[in-house]
């Protein structure tokens, strides 16, 4: 492999959407639906209108420092040019533990879900498998991972608008189980604590969407194309996660009471009310949807790692040979081979552990919050030295807050995890500038 000019500019704005829609996932909801019905006393779709806005902050400033730092290194390169090199490094570093780690979490997803349906096939192995067909979609390049994408993604759409309709059929026959208003005003015991704290979870299924900032420079639109399609993917998802909570809780044959009292039935709540309300047909297809989509999310994580990786060694972060790029696809293998020996090595280990999801899962959601502070103060920095800036500021200094508020109801395994890859990042740091 020969050191090539660089990225190739192949993906159109329709391509940054299919990528971003992909690594949230337009389902992203089913898995935490009980969970968010029982935290928030039925008020499920209030939950994500909040936690659509808060992320929107977020991605206020992905979509300015994305025109102004068209690089593909993402929340790296804007905070080396809004901060400086050193926090350049430990927000790209921070960020590792979303990148790296959100492809082990969706294998691992895949494999569990594979090993249940055929149970002579070991979860590890399953899961390796998964790592495999995402790597090999990688490789071949990005324009046809995104096909490839975007048929699984269609598949999601049209799921979720035979939900829709079926929803609306049985409201129509029935009528609702709750009153029309309680997803948006809850059945009657919602605080504001517990909206917060369940907005603090619904938030974490956004997490995917800052994704396509690492692909600045392989679209192929201006700089601000990536930025346009990021807001846009965030805003339909927000759109998308309402109306199927707002739905499900009018349809739900459980109340949230009754949730609250029995954690162990929050997981599978969505399912109970498709299986209850329109037929277990729907609910098999959606289980298996759910199997397959975690591939195709993971395809998208691994491709933004190797992104992260490249942009961060063409800023001379990590060693050089990480910045090459393949002749032939123009992708940057090396940093999406490296990027897969991590996601198999951290996959595997977890598919052999009884808490590995969980484990894993608290890694993803302190290194993408710590790394949306310092994106939030790469804004703030850039911007505050132009003239006419000031009101403007006022969005990254609101989405530092929302998000330091997320960080701090975050679970004490995940903050220590986060700590001890800081020290690390620490580490690495001081050896590489000694080096030099």
């Amino acid at each position: 492999m020969s050191e090539s000019p660089g990225l190739r500019r192949t993906l159109s704005a329709r391509d940054l959407i299919v990528y971003g829609l992909l690594f949230i996932g337009p389902t992203a909801p089913i898995g935490i639906f009980g969970v968010l019905d029982a935290a928030s006393d039925g008020a499920s779709a209030l939950v994500f209108v909040v936690a659509t806005l808060v992320v929107g902050f977020t991605a206020w400033s992905y979509a300015r420092m994305s025109a102004a730092v068209p690089r593909a290194g993402s929340v790296s390169a804007y905070a080396t040019a809004g901060l400086g090199r050193a926090p350049g490094f430990f927000a790209g570093w921070l960020a590792g533990l979303d990148y790296l780690f959100i492809p082990s979490v969706a294998a691992l997803l895949s494999g569990t879900a594979l090993h249940s349906t055929a149970p002579a096939i070991p979860t590890w192995l399953a899961t390796g498998v998964a790592i495999c067909v995402f790597t090999a979609l990688n490789l071949a390049g990005a324009r046809i991972a995104a096909r490839v994408g975007m048929i699984v993604l269609a598949v999601g759409l049209v799921l979720l608008f035979v939900f829709v309709v079926c929803a609306i059929v049985v409201l129509a026959e029935h009528g609702p189980a709750r009153g029309w208003f309680s997803p948006l005003t809850g059945t009657g015991g919602l605080t504001m604590g517990a909206l917060l704290g369940a907005a603090s979870v619904a938030a974490l299924s956004f997490l995917g969407f800052d994704a396509i900032a690492g692909f600045a420079e392989e679209n192929t639109g201006g700089p601000e194309q990536v930025g346009k399609a990021l807001v846009f993917c965030l805003g339909l998802a927000g759109v998308l996660f309402v109306i199927q909570t707002y739905l499900a809780s009018l349809i739900s044959p459980v109340a949230p009471e009754q949730l609250a009292a029995h954690p162990q039935d929050q997981g599978t709540a969505f399912y109970t009310l498709i299986h209850s309300a329109i037929g277990g047909w729907l609910g098999i297809s959606v289980s298996v949807y759910k199997a397959i989509g975690p591939v195709f999310s993971a395809l998208v994580a691994q491709a933004a790692a190797g992104r992260l990786l490249y942009g961060m060694a063409s800023q001379g972060h990590l060693p050089g040979w990480l910045a090459t790029v393949s002749p032939k696809t123009r992708t940057p293998r090396t940093a999406i081979l490296l990027s897969a020996a991590c996601t198999a090595a951290i996959a595997v280990w977890a598919a052999l552990q009884p808490d590995g999801l969980d484990t894993l899962s608290s890694m993803v959601t302190v290194g993408a919050l710590t790394a949306f502070v310092l994106l939030h103060a790469s804004a703030i920095r850039y911007f505050g030295k132009r003239r006419g800036a000031g009101p403007w500021l006022l969005i990254p200094f609101a989405g530092t807050v929302l998000t330091i508020a997320l960080l701090a109801s975050a679970s004490r395994l995940a903050l220590l995890i986060a700590a001890g890859w800081l020290v690390i990042g620490v580490l690495a740091y001081l050896i590489a500038r000694a080096r030099t």
